[in-house]
């Protein structure tokens, strides 16, 4: 122990004044979740029950879980900071639930010298990221001990700097989290009106009562004023069922050979099932590795239009999809689904709809890969492309907003992630950047 410190005394670099570098262990402190048996688990709030609260629960609410209450149980609140203790999500950096946090996940316990929301811009950066996930990443379970974290150094300001450093960080993350709820808002909204018109058929159902749809009147034509039966049971009359392939074009990719460094590092995006897996946002826009124009021209992989809706297709993600925001490459562990009724988001809230559907016609099981046959035998309602039109005018608006609001977000990230270091080592000063609040208002519309 005593040898490692002194090695990184000697690798680490001049503070300003006053910054100082402190170990971990002298500043703050790290409070282990706990664990309750999964017979005690329930999927619905119930009086005297507290949430479970687990790493997966800060990339969605999909899967809640809830825990009798107890005394014994290690209790985190919305401003706590949590790490992320074992595994792949070693080091993640949490924030934003409460609940009993559970033995995955430790609580970060500041001394009065760390303002907690400093602790969680400290902690994503690479001072602390960077040790801890070589320390953690020797073992088979990567994971970290106290012991680990006592030779962690970081550079520490004055409380009054740290403030201001959590200040202007925390400015550019409330306004990524407001694209990301905006976002959400938008596309709800979306789905909501094609789940009214082609999955309930709210509008014939009107019509087939005798009352108003509450259409303007070229629109409410395009809807009959009865059903009639079919294969998938009552549908409006005159409207079709087929496959999900009578309205689109299926796309497949490919890999260019990775021993040819010619192919790869070029201006063409190339998607994988981890990009497409590890996305947040229902555009991608980025991505993980590059191709050049000749990578393209040799290899099964091909330039996938904007505004395609793209499905992870292999492994433990199957269904999981995207819209692709510019045109860009992709791997064979996805398949593409390009309109052919030139109405792109209409197809995109379809297959949201249905993913579920098509997911377990692969013969059941999440490791079952979807075939170019899964789509080829999909059955599906198919409105007349003539209502898709005008349902396409109707969201399209939404869903470009969306992709500004995407595209605004990787922006603020950049920002913020480039200034994180920058501002915590004291390598910026934070008065130069008092104006940043109004500069991030700007950069996001």
């Amino acid at each position: 122990m005593v040898d490692q410190r002194e090695a990184l005394d000697k690798a680490i670099h001049d503070l300003p004044e006053p910054w100082k570098w402190e170990w971990f262990t002298d500043v703050m402190d790290v409070d282990g979740g706990t664990q309750p048996p999964a017979s005690e688990f329930v999927d619905a709030p119930r009086p005297g029950y507290v949430r479970l609260v687990q790493i997966r629960d800060f990339e969605s609410d999909r899967h809640l879980t809830y825990i009798p209450d107890s005394p014994k149980w290690r209790k985190c609140g919305t401003s706590d900071v949590l790490i992320a203790r074992y595994g792949a999500s070693l080091g993640r950096i949490c924030t934003g639930l409460s609940g009993a946090y559970n033995v995955a996940l430790a609580k970060v316990v500041p001394t009065e010298r760390i303002h907690l929301p400093f602790a969680y811009h400290l902690l994503r950066s690479s001072y602390f990221q960077g040790p801890l996930l070589a320390g953690g990443g020797r073992s088979a379970q990567a994971g970290f001990n106290k012991d680990g974290l006592s030779i962690i150094p970081l550079p520490i300001p004055p409380i009054s700097e740290q403030r201001a450093i959590a200040h202007i960080l925390g400015t550019l993350d409330d306004k990524i989290e407001l694209n990301l709820q905006m976002n959400e808002t938008l596309e709800a909204i979306a789905r909501a009106l094609f789940k009214s018109w082609f999955v309930d058929f709210t509008p014939v159902r009107a019509k087939a009562e005798g009352r108003d749809p509450g259409l303007p009147k070229h629109i409410a034509k395009l809807f009959p004023d009865c059903f009639e039966d079919s294969e998938l049971g009552e549908i409006p009359k005159g409207w079709k069922v087929g496959s999900i392939l009578d309205h689109s074009r299926l796309i497949s990719g490919g890999t260019p050979k990775t021993d040819h460094t010619e192919y790869w590092g070029g201006p063409i995006s190339w998607a994988s099932a981890k990009d497409v897996s590890q996305s947040t946002e229902s555009f991608l826009v980025e991505t993980e590795r590059s191709l050049t124009q000749q990578g393209i021209d040799e290899s099964a992989t091909q330039i996938v239009p904007a505004f395609c809706s793209v499905v992870v297709a292999r492994g433990a993600t199957t269904g999981r999809m995207v819209l692709f925001g510019r045109p860009m490459a992709m791997n064979q562990t996805c398949y593409a689904l390009a309109s052919t009724t030139e109405t792109p988001f209409a197809l995109y809230c379809r297959l949201c709809e249905g993913m579920d559907a098509l997911v377990h016609s692969a013969h059941g099981s999440v490791f079952d890969t979807i075939t170019t046959s899964t789509f080829a035998s999909s059955r599906i309602i198919l409105p007349p492309p003539s209502a898709l039109k005008i349902f396409e005018g109707r969201i399209s608006a939404l869903f470009h907003r969306m992709l500004n609001n995407v595209t605004a977000t990787h922006t603020l990230a950049a920002l913020r992630d480039t200034l994180l270091p920058k501002l915590i080592s004291g390598e910026l000063r934070v008065p130069a950047w008092q104006d940043l609040a109004e500069l991030a208002r700007k950069v996001a519309p």
